[in-house]
């Protein structure tokens, strides 16, 4: 077990970290989705949120970017507390949240326009930026096509593109690969790697231990509503792999007694 760090310490200064989650918790009826995370987002980190399904992954991201509202607890982006001062947390917070839901009657280039003058900028800006971005993912041919005619990679894209436009200081990304192709996947690992070099902080949640392994350095192991395990991630994977360290702390392999019959030979 790696030694304690900040991301298991509520007292931990919220100063120095892009986020700051103090003991959120949610409940739904019966079931205790999360319970009572604290974790520490150092600025200028690339951070994986991992865990199975129903961990609690999304709900924590969820309530730690203003979406869904906590039972208990607080989180801060940069200092700002995300449901006191909602405005200026999310000034500085870009949102690819899970099952993201797009005005999808738009064209490509009319929604991530729409994201940046939403957000205030001046149109001049916005046009060159959305320019940049659908280009970069590899959408300027797709531009004038409308959402809702886009695959679900495509969509993925397109949404990512609208949480970059104003250039945040906290992007927050869950499953952002997920449907992506290998080769616009290496391209948003590009996007996200240069914009972690430039100071900006990310934190991802991702199924994909091998890669949160290359393209993250600290990670966080969600279960059961609870952190099992954070810090860097050479500190949560020890002498083995992420993988096994994730299968070690969470459980839950089994056999494949039973299934003689799938056997061909």
């Amino acid at each position: 077990m790696p030694p304690p760090s900040d991301a298991n310490n509520p007292e931990a200064e919220a100063g120095s970290a892009a986020l700051s989650i103090r003991g959120l918790a949610k409940r739904f009826g019966e079931k205790i989705a999360v319970d009572g995370v604290h974790l520490e987002v150092p600025s200028g980190s690339f951070y994986g949120l991992v865990g199975p399904n129903g961990a609690g992954k999304t709900t924590t991201l969820s309530m730690a970017t203003g979406l869904l509202r906590p039972d208990h607890g607080q989180a801060l982006v940069h200092g700002v507390d995300v449901w006191a001062q909602p405005l200026e947390a999310k000034k500085l917070m870009g949102i690819l949240p899970d099952g993201v839901r797009l005005f999808d009657r738009l064209t490509g280039e009319q929604l991530v326009t729409y994201a940046g003058l939403l957000r205030g900028m001046d149109r001049e800006t916005v046009q060159e930026r959305t320019g940049d971005l659908l280009r970069a993912l590899d959408l300027a041919n797709d531009a004038g096509t409308l959402v809702v005619d886009y695959s679900a990679g495509m969509t993925k894209k397109i949404a990512l593109a609208s949480a970059l436009i104003h250039a945040p200081k906290l992007l927050v990304l869950d499953e952002p690969f997920e449907s992506v192709d290998p080769v616009s996947a290496a391209n948003i690992r590009d996007i996200l790697a240069g914009y972690v070099e430039s100071g900006g902080s990310v934190i991802v949640s991702s199924h994909v231990m091998d890669l949160v392994q290359r393209m993250c350095d600290h990670v966080a192991v969600i279960a059961a509503g609870t952190v099992l395990a954070a810090g860097t991630v050479d500190e949560v994977r020890g002498d083995g792999s992420l993988e096994d360290r994730f299968v070690e702390l969470v459980g839950g392999r089994t056999t494949s007694e039973g299934l003689s019959w799938l056997r061909t030979s």
